[in-house]
């Protein structure tokens, strides 16, 4: 059943994704073109996680590739299973026709699927998920836009595998290193910021429930203001927001103070330097007094388009 752009986006927010119209819309046009989509963004923002709350709106299995430097298309694609083969060949030695053996030796059922041959021959339209294309190199990723124009691939000894569903194909990547044009003609393009302040407040309200409502707008203004005001080696991300509300909530804190920011700073900022720089330039009660006076209508990074509550890369 093809979904309508209102019933995607109902979906999605069943998975505990908020995300404005924009994106549903972008996600819905790579649906029905049948295209991939390319999601840039800062590390942190729930690029990942467009992915997983698509395969959940759509009910169905989630094959994701993790890249990184150095992947060939052997570890992305497929292998052969080598010790099973020469337990066959144990087997069947003297007793057996070489030739057929070796026919029977590389049939599909010595064949080990990596992410890309799985997404391809399962049964059911699945979502694959290539994370962090970035980090591969030119080549790989050459090889990758290939396989993505026509969904086949060519295995010398099984002849040509075709996909028997085109799978929801989500690429994301954190900008390390400019994309080639011919992948990104080939993709439906999407950029995700960090989110609002009132966008970050309804994703804490939705993941951490228990936590007070001010608890919430005061997490959420500490970590707009640090990662507008500050220069860091890494910002806050979506998901160490979560981590530092939930750990106020353990120690029943109801409100920031300078003390209990100093007690729980490495739940946010993850680097050393960066929580001197903190220190230095604004000082703990300098936060603690600028989340007080800064009002909830101030405006998020431009672009924001939509996060969510997940763990993210």
């Amino acid at each position: 059943m093809e979904l309508t752009v209102e019933q995607l986006q109902q979906k999605l927010e069943t998975q505990g994704y908020i995300c404005d119209q924009d994106l549903v819309i972008t996600l819905y046009l790579s649906l029905k073109l049948a295209k991939p989509l390319l999601v840039e963004g800062a590390p942190g923002v729930g690029k990942t996680e467009v992915a997983k709350a698509l395969a959940g709106a759509l009910n169905t299995e989630l094959i994701r590739l993790q890249c990184y430097e150095g992947l060939d298309e052997n570890r992305a694609l497929y292998e052969w299973n080598y010790q099973r083969q020469l337990l066959k060949i144990e087997i069947a030695r003297g007793s057996c026709d070489p030739a057929a053996l070796e026919k029977d030796l590389f049939d599909v059922e010595y064949l080990l699927e990596r992410p890309l041959l799985k997404a391809i021959r399962a049964e059911k339209r699945v979502v694959l998920l290539i994370d962090e294309i970035d980090k591969t190199d030119p080549e790989f990723e050459a090889f990758l836009f290939e396989l993505l124009s026509d969904f086949q691939v060519s295995i010398p000894e099984l002849g040509t595998l075709k996909a028997k569903q085109i799978p929801a194909v989500v690429l994301t990547s954190n900008g390390e290193r400019e994309l080639s044009d011919g992948l990104k003609r080939r993709c439906v393009y999407l950029y995700i910021d960090y989110p609002t302040v009132e966008k970050e407040v309804r994703i804490l309200q939705v993941k951490v429930p228990q936590a007070r409502e001010e608890l919430v707008r005061q997490v959420v203004r500490a970590v707009h203001f640090i990662r507008s005001r500050l220069k860091l080696k890494k910002k806050p991300s979506i998901a160490e927001t979560l981590d530092w509300t939930r750990a106020l909530v353990a120690l029943h804190a109801d409100a920031l103070t300078p003390e209990i920011l100093g007690q729980t700073l490495s739940l946010f900022l993850k680097n050393r330097d960066d929580q001197e720089t903190l220190k230095r330039e604004v000082g703990l009660s300098g936060l603690v007094e600028q989340i007080r006076g800064v009002k909830d209508d101030s405006p998020g990074p431009a672009g924001a388009t939509c996060h969510c509550g997940h763990h993210h890369r």
